[in-house]
């Protein structure tokens, strides 16, 4: 089993669902004084953060991530949970001053979402200097401590490693420092939604066409309407599987990447890895929180030749 290192963030998520749209409370030309309140039809509390969210769903797929992150003094319960799945937890720093990170997710009725971030043990740099990360095959950076993300690439092209790299919701505070680009030139694939590409491309002075010349490939994901990913050769389109419902879309790409994890580390090629992240997203859509569904990987090759016509071998 190839050896598979997660970085990112842990937070206990506090989900909640307000049955209108903020549209029709938000007033365009009042912007600049806004001061709205929202009915919650639903609220429900479960684990989250980056990092644990695509453990989560690489333990599903049968593989053993180490993850890296930083937790509170409140991480026991988060621990416990994770332990049956065999995530590796012994890079997660415990900070005891502070509590574990924290999310509060709004979602309206047409599936935009408001978060507010608490950062807590977040702020507080996970270690990065142990044995047991130079021999991995590959790593995502995903969302978290911003020394660690800058930290983290350097070690890894250092080590010759393959990592992901996956901003997010940070590109805001990342995109214009200038080791943001260090990350994404030395990144073997480059991750990101088609708002956030837009926003990094402007406020970076990069190409598109600059971006693939350090790249193996850049993926830019379409939320509903699937992704794409563009290599120096190719540009695969990839049509989203079709979930039984649309319960709760939180988390959904941290299920996209580890899909596409799982594709690359059985070299199953760009088209099939897109499609498998596509497949295991909607387990999350379907189910009201980020770590509440499951499946085995006989529902996954039956969910994939039901989207995609085609027999997947994992």
């Amino acid at each position: 089993m190839k050896k598979i290192c997660v970085f990112g963030s842990l937070a206990y998520d506090h989900i909640m669902d307000h049955p209108g749209k903020f549209s029709d409370n938000i007033m365009p030309d009042k912007i600049h004084m806004l001061n709205v309140g929202f009915l919650i039809s639903e609220l429900k509390d479960s684990f989250g953060g980056t990092a644990g969210n695509i453990c989560y769903n690489l333990a599903l797929l049968k593989e053993q991530p180490i993850m890296i992150s930083s937790a509170g003094n409140d991480f026991d319960k988060y621990k416990q949970w994770l332990m049956p799945f065999s995530i590796d937890t012994s890079h997660v720093k415990i900070v005891e001053e502070v509590p574990t990170a924290a999310a509060y997710i709004i979602t309206d009725a047409g599936d935009n979402q408001i978060t507010a971030f608490y950062p807590g043990a977040m702020n507080h740099p996970a270690d990065e200097d142990s044995p047991d990360l130079r021999d991995i095959d590959i790593a995502i950076l995903s969302p978290g401590n911003k020394d660690n993300i800058f930290g983290l690439s350097k070690l890894f092209k250092k080590l010759g490693i393959r990592y992901i790299f996956d901003p997010g919701q940070m590109i805001t505070s990342l995109a214009t420092l200038p080791e943001f680009k260090e990350c994404i030139f030395g990144a073997h694939v480059f991750i990101a939604n088609d708002y956030e590409v837009s926003y990094i491309l402007e406020k970076t002075n990069v190409t598109k066409k600059e971006i693939l010349s350090h790249v193996d490939a850049l993926i830019t994901t379409l939320g509903e309407k699937g992704s794409f990913i563009e290599t120096k050769e190719k540009t695969y389109e990839i049509p989203p599987a079709k979930p039984l419902n649309t319960c709760d879309p939180t988390g959904a790409g941290d299920a996209y990447r580890a899909g596409l994890i799982k594709g690359m580390v059985l070299d199953l090629g760009w088209l099939v890895s897109g499609r498998l992240g596509s497949i295991v997203s909607v387990y999350t859509v379907e189910q009201y929180g980020t770590q509440t569904h499951t499946f085995s990987l006989q529902d996954i090759k039956k969910r994939y030749e039901e989207n995609y016509k085609e027999k997947l071998s994992i």
